[in-house]
């Protein structure tokens, strides 16, 4: 096992309600939890997407993984996750507005998945988010979503906190991600060109879909896509 393994694709394509037999009893409660019911899906699609990605990369039935999550200041039901059964193997998820991800493999993994909105930029998110030098490049919401996803993926891999995040100077890599083609060349994800970029000896793998949701993926090894 080398390689991170990712999946994502839309939630309608993936929901399923008849598999949730394999949740654990708090994440069920989790998903009763949610007010809308278009979250509850999102939720439960990632989890069901998360399962099926271990399950590959392990060998193994997904009904022989148990999905866990812990936060170390509160406790178990949200945070990291990981599968018990597994401890060594890197495990990230996320899902945004009808969208979910799910990224496995050695070493540490993390992935996310943000909606870019309509509109001129946040300029409170600028200023909790972007490094002085990225804040010079930065033109418009997609290109902040862009490096949003970037550092919270870094997050997810235990490499960032939320209150450092303007801390993390990305600005050397290129932030422009070219949008959703019907044609050209390169290999693709939901209509979206992929874009393979390394940071400090890290694997990052972004795309960005039609639906204009900007995920990106940071691993030890390069990733693959199942």
């Amino acid at each position: 096992m080398r390689d991170c393994l990712v999946l994502a694709g839309p939630t309608d394509e993936i929901y399923s309600p008849d598999r949730m037999d394999l949740f654990t009893e708090i994440e069920r409660e989790r998903a009763a939890t949610f007010l809308r019911e278009s979250d509850r899906r999102d939720f439960v699609a990632a989890h069901l997407l998360v399962r099926q990605c271990a399950a590959k990369v392990v060998g193994v039935p997904e009904d022989r993984l148990t999905l866990l999550q812990h936060c170390d200041r509160c406790g178990p039901g949200h945070g990291k996750p990981y599968f018990p059964e597994v401890p060594e193997l890197g495990v990230s998820l996320s899902h945004s507005h009808g969208y979910v991800c799910a990224a496995v493999g050695p070493g540490r993994v993390g992935v996310d998945a943000e909606r870019v909105p309509a509109g001129p930029m946040d300029k409170a998110l600028v200023a909790h988010v972007l490094a002085p030098a990225e804040r010079a490049l930065v033109r418009d919401s997609e290109e902040l979503i862009r490096l949003w996803v970037r550092k919270e993926a870094l997050i997810k891999r235990g490499e960032l906190t939320l209150d450092d995040l303007s801390t993390a100077d990305l600005s050397a890599l290129p932030i422009t991600v070219e949008a959703p083609s019907p044609d050209g060349p390169g290999p693709r994800l939901d209509g979206a060109r992929l874009h393979r970029l390394e940071w400090e000896g890290k694997h990052l793998l972004e795309w960005r879909t039609a639906s204009a949701v900007a995920v990106c993926v940071v691993t030890d090894h390069p990733a693959t896509l199942g």
